[in-house]
């Protein structure tokens, strides 16, 4: 009987406790596109920070985190290779996995920083390509840890019937293993993308932001992220509802993409 009376209890927690947390999700989610999307205007699109939109904003973010997946993506999956693939779990493997957590779990800020006395301070200058650098070095523990992971739910007897056909290493991982982990490993590269699109910290330490619509790298470039922030902080009430519609744009790409990964990964199986 007691068994019961608190299996009912725990049941009871659980559920209110997921309530609360849907709540508040919910009620984030309707005040921000409430707001949002009573501050949206077609302008908004097709100006630039200075003339009261977004634009500069958008390509300047994309640009840096479409930049910091192609450095992240090959160097994430060809660690998550090599500890799965070749590393036969020693002890380098193992000093691998275990910094590759600690990163994961590192705060933003702090990546930022690093970042900052290496490519931001020696040249007197926050620029774009320091940005590109941080947001890569937040995407690659989680692409290794997701590749890793992949590979090892792929079953031992693919690997073997590619040996027994006379297939190499190499080949064997390419065209057999990679194939069949496939799914697994784009939803990492998806959910690291989704993670970058959204960090601010990080680049208030390194590229800052620009007013003005550039794609020099090598100067202060725009960001979104940081652009909510400043508006945010601003006392007149253009500037706070530039920042409402800023951020209710960055809450829809970011659902978009999880949306068009899970409908990618969907259409692939």
């Amino acid at each position: 009987m007691n068994r019961l009376l608190l299996n009912k209890f725990i049941l009871i927690l659980s559920t209110l406790s997921a309530l609360v947390g849907l709540g508040f999700l919910f009620w984030i989610l309707i005040t921000l596109s409430y707001k949002g999307i009573s501050s949206l205007h077609f302008t908004t699109f097709t100006k630039d920070l200075v003339e009261g939109g977004i634009r500069n904003l958008l390509v300047g973010q994309f640009t840096m985190a479409l930049m910091a997946s192609t450095i992240a993506i090959p160097i994430g999956m060809m660690a998550g290779i090599y500890l799965r693939e070749y590393s036969s779990n020693g002890k380098l493997a193992s000093i691998i996995r275990n910094l590759s957590d600690v990163m994961m779990s590192a705060p933003s800020i702090v990546i930022g920083v690093f970042v900052f006395a290496i490519l931001v301070d020696p040249f007197r200058g926050y620029n774009g390509w320091a940005g590109i650098v941080a947001l890569a070095i937040m995407m690659i523990p989680i692409i290794i840890s997701t590749t890793d992971n992949m590979l090892s739910l792929v079953p031992k007897e693919l690997r073997e019937a590619g040996i027994a056909l006379g297939g190499s290493k190499h080949k064997i991982i390419l065209q057999i293993i990679l194939k069949a982990a496939k799914v697994g490993i784009t939803t990492g590269v998806l959910l690291s993308f989704a993670r970058i699109i959204g960090e601010t910290a990080p680049l208030l330490f390194t590229s800052a932001n620009n007013q003005f619509f550039t794609m020099d790298l090598t100067e202060q470039f725009p960001s979104l992220t940081v652009s909510i922030y400043n508006l945010a902080t601003y006392p007149d009430e253009a500037s706070r509802e530039l920042a409402w519609a800023a951020s209710f744009v960055l809450t829809a790409i970011v659902l978009c993409i999880n949306l068009l990964g899970r409908y990618i990964i969907r259409t692939k199986k």
